[in-house]
């Protein structure tokens, strides 16, 4: 583990309100082995201890610092959604961080058991504080609580045991819930806007970004029929997508291939020598239950942690699905088209590429504070990227992908918007996950739901509006200075940054 230094108390007292983040996104292993007090009372005390003075001498690390604040008294100040959101439990239960390498396996193995223990006591809070659960969204957070039991080992021993009927009342707590709890799952407007707003230090116009989003679904749209021409010309394009759709590997060749691409993907970045770090690896392997309300992620040495190979986790089709469901998960998340797009987004230059930087970032905020945001949309970014430098040397597939895959990510921004202002239910965003990205069955649903619990989930999109519209403003001002390196390196040295103050990276790129 790498030897940190403690962290200044004011951002001891945003990483004690966000202490899975601190843990497994920064690599702050002085959280191992504990758990966030999600009671009420120990909200109160966690915001009580944050800061309200300007501490940092770089206007920008303060700015950086200010909107952590805020976005955790909006998340558990103003709308208390440790109270409502059983997702916060769950993470603050999941022992799935302490399998990366970032230290010894004894030592990993003493601080999850140490976690483990201390499930009854966050379990106690947990229902203490899970007392504002809508029917919904209990019903659509069960699947990932019944995952945790893949950290229980039957010939665990007594923490084994307490822990598993620990979980067997949060589970209990969240089934009541889902048959007697509120039955609206929607935050509101406002609410939604101000979530969105205050953690990337910015004001949000619902309005005007669903008309933005709109028009970027019909932009997508145009792509992807005429990729989906270039790829055969002679047919309809609804019949190659489908065509598409159905060359994909089984669920036992799945990482092989994927394994594969991580080595295409890397070298390319390389070549067009796109971003500042380029020693990246990374590994295949199936996600953790606890983990699988995403189709894919990556997960990579943090900042504060000795340095190791990322993994790219991957969720492979349930085994108690039929075969049309699990035909359906392959041809709609990983078909042979999807894919490399995947790739390019988890991997590089997209998410491993950046978290090279995060490890080098030159301050403490940044190594310590990040904003999804612009993670995700980072990541997003990339993905269109690629299509323009060429990727591929101009398969039309690789537009498909880039089509397709950022349809998705508009659609999570529509239904957000959607499901929280109340204008769509579960069914009407299944629906438009069907109609806009041609997702059927477990997909369509596993998506529409999870913008139950993570609101949020539309920052791939918005991520990637802002760093177009920012590298807009480079291309502007730099003139004949601009370089797609140059403007990369100036944003990685912000680290990840809320969206609202990128603009730094144009004063000192």
């Amino acid at each position: 583990m790498t030897n940190s230094a403690t962290l200044t108390p004011r951002l001891a007292a945003i990483c004690d309100l966000s202490v899975p983040a601190a843990r497994d996104g920064a690599g702050r292993h002085e959280y191992d082995g504990t758990v966030q007090d999600l009671s009420p009372a120990g909200v109160r005390r966690g915001l009580a201890a944050l800061s309200s003075v300007a501490v940092d001498a770089d206007p920008h690390d303060e700015a950086h610092a200010a909107a952590a604040e805020d976005a955790l008294r909006v998340r558990f100040g103003e709308l208390e959604l440790h109270r409502s959101n059983p997702l916060w439990h769950i993470e603050n239960l999941d022992l799935s961080g302490y399998d990366r390498p970032y230290a010894p396996e004894p030592e990993r193995d003493a601080a999850r058991s140490a976690h483990l223990r201390r499930w009854p006591d966050a379990v106690d809070a947990a229902v203490e504080a899970l007392d504002r659960v809508p029917a919904a969204l209990a019903a659509a957070t069960l699947p990932l609580a019944r995952g945790l039991a893949a950290h229980l080992d039957p010939r665990g021993g007594l923490d084994h045991l307490a822990a598993g009927r620990a979980l067997a009342r949060l589970l209990a707590h969240l089934e009541r819930a889902a048959a007697l709890g509120l039955p609206s799952a929607a935050l509101g407007g406002p609410a939604l806007a101000r979530l969105l707003g205050a953690a990337e230090a910015c004001s949000v116009d619902l309005t005007a970004m669903s008309a933005r989003v709109d028009a970027e679904r019909d932009r997508l749209r145009a792509l992807l029929d005429e990729a989906l021409c270039r790829v055969d010309p002679a047919a309809a394009p609804a019949d190659t997508a489908r065509a598409l759709q159905a060359d994909h590997p089984g669920a036992d060749g799945l990482l092989d291939e994927f394994a594969a691409l991580v080595e295409e993907t890397v070298a390319w970045t390389a070549r067009r020598d796109l971003v500042p770090d380029h020693d990246v690896e990374v590994l295949v392997q199936p996600m953790p239950e606890s983990q699988q309300r995403a189709l894919a992620g990556l997960f990579a040495s943090a900042p504060y942690e000795a340095d190791a190979p990322a993994s790219f986790r991957v969720t492979l089709p349930d085994t108690a699905w039929d075969h049309a469901e699990r035909e359906q998960w392959l041809s709609s998340g990983f078909n042979r088209t999807l894919m490399p797009n995947m790739a390019i987004h988890e991997v590089a230059p997209g998410h491993a590429s950046h978290f090279r930087a995060l490890r080098r970032a030159p301050t403490e905020v940044r190594r310590t504070l990040h904003s999804e945001a612009f993670i995700e949309g980072w990541a997003h970014y990339c993905e269109e990227l690629a299509l323009e430098e060429g990727f591929r040397d101009g398969d039309p597939r690789v537009a498909v992908a880039v089509a397709q895959d950022a349809l998705r990510r508009v659609t999570r921004f529509a239904c957000a918007i959607g499901l929280h202002t109340g204008a769509m239910t579960v069914e009407d965003a299944a629906a438009r996950f069907t109609q806009d990205v041609g997702l059927t069955g477990p997909a369509a649903r596993h998506e529409a739901r999870r913008g139950l619990f993570d609101p949020t989930y539309g920052r791939y999109t918005w991520g990637k509006f802002a760093i177009l519209d920012l590298r807009e403003q480079a291309v502007s001002r730099w003139g004949s200075g601009f370089s797609l390196r140059r403007f990369h390196s100036a944003l990685f040295d912000l680290g990840a940054p809320p969206l609202g103050l990128l603009s730094t990276a144009l004063e000192r790129g």
